[in-house]
């Protein structure tokens, strides 16, 4: 009776266990670096694949991870952080964070921050101006570990306009600091 059951159990195990697909990943991925591909394989032994990340199933290959520079949904690929009129508080917390803590983590790497004005205020004022902007991106960078020597700071006031125009649209583009990488 008990060699039955044991039988019984010993097979509904092994049963159990064909039935199901695994899914391994083809190679080992850093979290947050991108697209992940896996591979399924089924119990008739035949493969498919499963995307994460927008990962075409069509490709062939190993893991394709997209640069987090060039990837939109990573705040890393975007360099520019706008300011209010007259004001050099931070508004876009998620950008300046996100090279922050590149830069913490990758000590080779280098950047310079580039303060802009709009055209209006003298031009005395909006270097200076400029060069707070880059400053206070500059200081809360800080907060995720970068280091000093890392960052670069040049103001350039109302001297390299991205609008040309005098009206609002214009001038909000115009109140920027770009973060220019220049060793990653």
């Amino acid at each position: 009776m008990i060699r039955t059951l044991l039988v019984i159990l010993l097979s509904s195990l092994l049963m159990a266990g064909c039935g199901k697909d695994k899914v391994k990943p083809d190679a080992p991925v850093d979290p947050g670096q991108g697209s992940i591909k896996y591979n399924t394989t089924n119990a008739g032994g035949s493969s498919a694949s499963a995307s994460s990340a927008g990962v075409n199933s069509a490709q062939s290959g190993a893991i394709t991870a997209l640069d987090p520079f060039e990837d939109p949904a990573n705040p890393l690929s975007q360099s520019v952080v706008y300011f209010d009129y007259n004001s050099s508080q931070v508004s876009n917390m998620d950008v300046v964070n996100a090279h922050g803590k590149y830069l913490g983590t990758h000590p080779s790497a280098r950047v310079r921050l580039e303060g802009h004005a709009d055209e209006r205020g003298s031009r005395e004022f909006n270097v200076a101006l400029s060069e707070r902007r880059a400053l206070e991106v500059k200081r809360l960078m800080r907060f995720e570990g970068v280091r000093p020597e890392q960052v670069t700071v040049i103001a350039f006031g109302e001297e390299r306009p991205v609008a040309f125009g005098h009206n609002e649209a214009a001038w909000k583009q115009n109140r920027r600091v770009e973060i220019v990488y220049e060793a990653k």
